[in-house]
């Protein structure tokens, strides 16, 4: 029986050591300046990504307005100027 309770509690005093030792080579490894040069460049890759997403998704608005304008003109409507709407059929 205490042959049990010895090996049970050596397990867990070496599972435990395993574990903050594993613990103190991850923390190492993350504060080492190649993971956080890696981090600064996979960060600016999407940053890179995003602007070029924002770019693309702007110059799509601007042809949209102006099909949708030119498709106005070509039924004789008037466009409305830019912030002089009628509302948008309910009341707040």
């Amino acid at each position: 029986m205490v042959n049990g309770l010895v090996a049970k509690a050596a397990g867990a005093v070496a599972t435990g050591f395993v574990g903050a030792a594993a613990y103190d080579g991850v923390k190492r490894l993350v504060r080492s300046a190649a993971i956080r040069s890696a981090t600064v460049t996979v960060t600016s890759w999407g940053l890179r990504g995003v602007r070029a997403a924002e770019t693309g998704a702007e110059k799509v608005r601007l042809v949209s307005a102006d099909i949708v304008s030119e498709a106005r003109a070509r039924i004789g409507e008037e466009a409305p100027a830019p912030g002089a709407t009628n509302g948008h059929g309910h009341k707040h």
